[in-house]
């Protein structure tokens, strides 16, 4: 039977992509921060190295070796790069970036030949930073340069490194996200009419969402395929991949005639 290690694991695209990969014989051992009884769970937070040696000792103990890791687990955070408090710009690094370093670190040790580790980017990180998604957005680009120069890497291992790129899915995450980005456009000091705008064009972007099992499909695609791809894209924006496109300059005027502030 081939193991199978996901964090992120009771999130919107965690959950279906365990409940797919149990559905076709794979072992699944879950990673989540948040309390569950479900069947090879291990509450662990990312941010936290003891947690995740706990839980690499409770699972080599069971099994010999890992076939996957599949990473889920982060946090989605909108705000003004100069208004978001220094812990909470600390933190978005601490989960989305650290958390998954931590994790392939520590677990390297049941990593066999051909295995595979599969990172959840997005969208945005190929592409240049937008206003208010910025630190999120810097989060995922530097995601990728780790995943690359980890894919070098372990080439040399034959292990293989993938990054899957989706666009809006019908996750909590994106309702956390909106939720955040209501408190800014609430409490911002210095962009309240910009916010709203930018709110305007979010809540046209997350109506075209995908579902969460149409992404485990894909992620189940990248675990079965003998040489994965390094990128897997899903429901990327066309408008978004249109912009960055354009000069940086370009791009930088048609944002600001967007969001532009009302004229005193």
């Amino acid at each position: 039977m081939k193991n199978i290690l996901v964090t992120g694991a009771l999130g919107g695209m965690g959950k279906a992509t365990c409940q797919l990969l149990k559905d076709n014989g794979y072992n699944v051992f879950c990673l989540d921060y948040m309390e569950s009884n479900d069947e090879n769970y291990f509450q662990v937070d990312v941010t936290k190295e003891k947690n995740i040696l706990d839980a690499f000792e409770k699972i080599s103990k069971q099994i010999t070796h890992l076939d996957a890791i599949i990473h889920f687990a982060g946090i989605y955070k909108m705000n003004s790069l100069i208004e978001m408090e220094e812990s909470e710009f600390l933190r978005i690094f601490d989960v989305n970036v650290f958390g998954i370093y931590r994790i392939n670190k520590i677990f390297m040790p049941l990593l066999k030949e051909k295995s595979k580790i599969i990172i959840t980017s997005s969208e945005l990180a190929p592409l240049d930073p937008l206003p208010f998604t910025g630190i999120y957005g810097i989060t995922k680009t530097t995601i990728e340069k780790y995943a690359y120069s980890l894919r070098m890497e372990l080439q040399l291992l034959n292990i293989y490194v993938s990054v899957i790129r989706p666009g809006a899915v019908d996750t909590g995450l994106l309702t956390d996200s909106t939720n955040a980005l209501d408190a800014f456009t609430e409490n911002t000091k210095y962009y309240k009419y910009n916010a709203e705008k930018f709110k305007q064009i979010v809540n046209s972007v997350e109506s075209k969402m995908i579902s969460t099992e149409k992404l485990a499909k894909l992620v189940l695609k990248s675990v079965k395929a003998k040489k994965p791809k390094y990128v897997y894209n899903i429901n990327r924006n066309f408008l978004l991949k249109l912009l960055n496109l354009l000069p940086s300059k370009m791009q930088t005027k048609i944002i600001k005639k967007i969001l532009k502030s009302k004229q005193k």
